[in-house]
């Protein structure tokens, strides 16, 4: 059991406005919009280093910045509330890859999302005219389309967007690419983006994935953040402390009775996670529903260091900063369906980040390497190896690959939930993001980040509008709970 005493004495202040329990994307964002109201606002953290799955570190060899979690970040530049903070005067610069995305084929030709419409429609053969009659309708109200579909519990603000995107955002990825699609280019490259929902593509509302990763690379690109993902928390740290807040780390909360006392609490932590803090504080019925609070898939993840730049079969894939790897439709679905049955499908979908090649400061200027980070979804708590079977899938498309591996480091669904106990069996996306889920997130509630305990809030990705760097969860609860303030 942590003592209490260490972190009320190394508080400023004996009473504060409100603590925020976990300093990744979504508590920072808390605070950072709590502090913004002039509340006296206190950050807890566990680790040693704020961010989260918003970090980076040298993992394989010195000088070479590797994101330890999450690295490429279209909702965090097209977040709402990001873009109301002054982020860039506290250090935080985005950087945008000449191509957002690369999805190459075993013909050696590859599909392109380009910021240009056009220029990705022409890489999508038979299917371009299709592909820009899907997507131009909504890409140029992004900011509206946005704050709008950002917050399911306000989705009636945006009608006209929102009817153009509202049915076939409810069906499955399968279903939208066979009404949309002919070709077999265009189904894969759509499948793709659906497949970071972790879901199976057969499964409903995973066509809102691949419909808001494109809308959004066409308006405002996937960009990465300049010297690693660790910049997103480093810049809310900084501006939260210039409103007076205070980050605490190496303060773990095994108790919220560790905490010194405040008007309000805000949990960036799990659901099993909160039911463990709070403990008999929560009434008994709400307890037992976060228990049962269902977790996806886990992440199967290797960075490396090269002594070159990947070895593309088609050139153009380098100059990309994600690259999928699952050249069919067919792939894709069986890989993602597979890690749902206890399995990892031969040969499995692969996610890759290039985040040096524009984004140079991430490598030592000394030295002649090069930088890649990968992953594949696995079983949740899935304990094998998969490095051959992610490494066999890169050199299809790469061919020698492996004879400018330098060094390499591996993280599986175990090493992911001791790096961060809130991704439970290797969950990286805050729990399974399905129609039922996304409704009651983590239990059905008129508010869904507050508890039955007045003045206790969850402000994790394990509530609406769930995974990824966007700061929105934080933000409405930090809503919330100025109700209370």
């Amino acid at each position: 059991m942590n003592d209490v005493a260490p972190i009320r004495d190394r508080a400023n202040h004996g009473r504060y406005d409100a603590v925020v329990v976990g300093s990744g994307p979504n508590g920072l964002a808390a605070a950072a919009m709590l502090a913004k109201r002039g509340a006296a606002v206190l950050v807890v953290e566990a680790a040693s280093t704020i961010g989260g799955g918003c970090r980076t570190a040298e993992l394989t060899v010195p000088g070479v910045k590797h994101d330890v979690c999450s690295a490429i970040h279209p909702l965090g530049l097209g977040s709402p509330f990001f873009r109301t903070l002054p982020l860039a005067q506290h250090g935080l610069e985005w950087v945008q890859p000449e191509i957002a995305l690369a999805h190459p084929f075993d013909d050696g030709a590859s599909a392109l999302l380009h910021r240009s419409i056009e220029e990705t429609a022409s890489t999508l053969g038979l299917d371009g005219d299709r592909y820009r009659r899907l997507i131009e309708p909504l890409t140029p109200d992004w900011d509206e389309f946005c704050a709008a579909l950002i917050n399911p519990l306000k989705l009636a603000q945006y009608p006209l967007g929102l009817a153009r995107f509202g049915l076939p955002s409810l069906l499955s990825s399968r279903c939208v690419s066979d009404a949309v699609f002919q070709g077999g280019r265009a189904k894969a490259f759509f499948s793709g983006m659906a497949a970071h929902s972790f879901l199976s593509l057969e499964s409903p509302m995973t066509a809102a994935f691949g419909l808001v990763l494109a809308i959004v690379g066409h308006a405002v690109g996937w960009p990465v953040a300049r010297g690693g993902s660790q910049a997103i928390p480093n810049a809310l740290a900084s501006y939260i402390k210039s409103c007076g807040g205070e980050i605490l780390t190496n303060a773990r909360v095994d108790d919220l009775g560790d905490l010194p006392e405040s008007k309000v609490v805000l949990c960036d932590v799990s659901p099993r996670q909160f039911a463990g803090i709070a403990q008999e504080r929560l009434p008994a019925g709400y307890r037992r529903k976060l228990l049962a609070y269902r977790y996806g898939p886990g992440a199967f993840k290797i960075d490396w260091a090269l002594d070159a730049p990947v070895p593309w079969l088609d050139p153009v894939v380098g100059r990309a900063g994600t690259v999928h790897l699952g050249p069919t439709r067919s792939d894709i679905s069986r890989s993602e369906r597979s890690t749902w049955q206890g399995q990892v499908s031969t040969p499995p979908f692969v996610l890759l980040a290039q985040q040096s090649v524009c984004d140079p400061t991430r490598l030592p200027a000394d030295r002649n390497v090069h930088a890649l980070w990968g992953y594949c979804h696995v079983p949740s708590g899935f304990d094998g190896d998969c490095t051959d079977l992610i490494e066999d899938q890169l050199e299809r498309f790469a061919p020698g690959f492996r004879n400018h591996i330098i060094a390499k480091h591996t993280m599986g669904p175990g090493q992911f939930q001791s790096y961060n106990a809130n991704y439970i069996g290797g969950d990286i996306n805050g729990g399974v993001l399905d129609f039922a889920q996304l409704l009651a997130r983590p239990v059905l509630r008129g508010i869904p980040y507050a508890t039955p305990v007045r003045g206790l809030y969850l402000c994790s990705a394990s509530t609406p509008p769930g995974g990824g760097v966007h700061g929105m969860c934080g933000y409405y609860a930090a809503l919330a709970a100025l109700r209370d303030l």
